[in-house]
């Protein structure tokens, strides 16, 4: 067996609380295969980036690389969150065009690869992370690395003309060509990154997913949408309910029902939308009021970009406005909270709400739409109501199905499901339920592992760009 290397943005180092399902199920597959994490340190050093860190544990080699703010900056807040997250999220009228910030992505990615390339062996099967090292694995064919690379993007492909818009598109989406097989979350991702193959990209499709690039490299695409840990969450959240905070919810509800939101504040999440679409259910269903209480949870994020403050200040506008409005001396319709919880505390709260509310504008998976399901109680389940532009809607079609923009649709979703009969939820659950157990995060990486294997072998165009 082949050893393992994943590189990623960030490093789920041990001893360091990042204990999520997907760090979970890279471990898992590191612990099987034995093998490498690189990545960066999460640290902004003063003197020149570059400086290596390692720990070894459990056969697993740890190896981080610091970046100082200079690089930092252009890189990870600069090209990766100002402009590729607003392109790979439909949002050209917020994508930063700045040449100084793309030159100062490939600069830390070609020094990624230089620090990453001496550590390889032949016969390694890599597997980088996310739309931070696109480029990644054609700076390593350049420097001589011939072995088997995957990639993964986490977040939506967007369509071809969003992404030609971008100046210079093609020299950082050609790269991806590089890869033996590069995975997404969706059939209709799959389809888009085909669509700008053909049409802007060069190269051609010779069949579904298998591609072409223009000097004859070919490669595979396919979708790995990407579970959680079904049996993890459905006990810690059955574990939580004895936890202090998730009883003083309940008692500070009852009552009422509970409509939950866990969102990071992101303007891709459309919490602004969410929240008309709530305050729409007051108006239209008045007969209810008062039966419902909504939290939303929306920890800050990337506080120091305009954008994000702007969003804040729209939410918390909005909120005002609903309360003063709606509010009775006993009852606050909704409770907006910009904090953390730890994870165990969520899937408690998770489980006492009646309804799940995951309806974002665009989101390449949402695993919080997965772990609200998996959080429930099979006696009593809650309901899920999700954005039909969420990737998890492909999978999860029996959950109530909304167009975030549409807040009629949103308002009465809502009341269909705070309404909906115990039987009718328990049908619905079970169904979502039996898919997230049978798809779960250690069965994507394993397909996704098994698929790289049986990507396109041509020995005689691996090391062609």
């Amino acid at each position: 067996m082949s050893r393992l290397v994943i590189v990623s943005n960030r490093v789920a180092v041990p001893g360091e609380n990042r204990a999520g399902g997907l760090a979970v199920a890279l471990r898992a597959a590191l612990e099987e295969q034995g093998g490498l994490w690189f990545g960066w340190s999460g640290k902004t050093v003063r003197e020149a980036s570059g400086a290596l860190h390692e720990q070894v544990e459990g056969g697993i080699r740890y190896v981080t690389m610091d970046l100082n703010k200079r690089d930092h900056d252009a890189y990870y807040n600069g090209f990766a969150n100002r402009t590729l997250w607003p392109l790979l999220h439909f949002r050209l009228d917020l994508v930063d065009y700045t040449r100084e910030t793309r030159e100062g992505y490939r600069r830390v990615n070609a020094m990624f690869a230089e620090k990453l390339a001496p550590l390889l062996r032949e016969d390694d099967t890599l597997w980088i992370h996310d739309y931070h090292m696109i480029p990644l694995a054609a700076l390593l064919r350049e420097r001589g690395i011939g072995c088997r690379m995957g990639f993964f993007l986490h977040v939506p492909m967007p369509s071809p003309d969003l992404v030609a818009a971008m100046p210079d598109h093609a020299r950082l989406f050609s790269t991806l060509y590089a890869y033996d097989l590069v995975g997404f979350q969706t059939q209709r991702d799959v389809e888009r990154f085909q669509g700008y193959v053909r049409l802007f990209g060069g190269g051609r499709v010779l069949g579904e997913g298998v591609l072409e690039a223009p000097g004859g490299r070919l490669l595979r695409a396919a979708a790995f949408p990407i579970g959680i840990d079904t049996p993890q969450i459905a006990r810690q959240a059955a574990a939580a309910m004895s936890k202090p905070a998730v009883r003083d919810l309940r008692r500070s509800l009852f009552p009422r029902q509970l409509a939950i939101g866990v969102d990071r504040l992101d303007y891709s999440k459309g919490l602004p939308e969410r929240f008309r679409g709530f305050e729409r259910y007051l108006e239209r269903h008045a007969g209810e009021r008062g039966s419902l209480t909504y939290l939303q949870i929306a920890p800050v994020s990337r506080g120091e970009v305009g954008e994000y403050q702007q969003l804040r200040n729209e939410l918390e506008q909005i909120a005002g406005h609903i309360n003063g409005n709606h509010a009775e001396p006993d009852w606050t319709p909704l409770r907006y909270v910009n904090r953390n919880f730890a994870h165990a505390t969520l899937t408690g709260f998770y489980r006492l709400a009646r309804i799940g509310l995951v309806t974002p504008l665009r989101d390449g998976m949402n695993l919080v739409a997965k772990e609200y399901v998996a959080a429930q109680d099979p006696e009593d389940p809650g309901v899920l109501v999700l954005s039909l532009l969420a990737g998890a809607a492909r999978e999860m079609q029996q959950a109530l199905m909304v167009n975030p923009h549409d807040l009629d649709g949103v308002a009465d979703a809502i009341a269909t499901a705070s309404n909906m009969p115990k039987t009718q939820r328990i049908e619905r659950w079970r169904e979502m339920m039996g898919h997230l157990e049978r798809h779960d995060i250690h069965a994507w990486r394993r397909n996704f592992l098994e698929a790289l294997v049986f990507a396109p072998d041509l020995p005689e165009t691996r090391g062609k760009t």
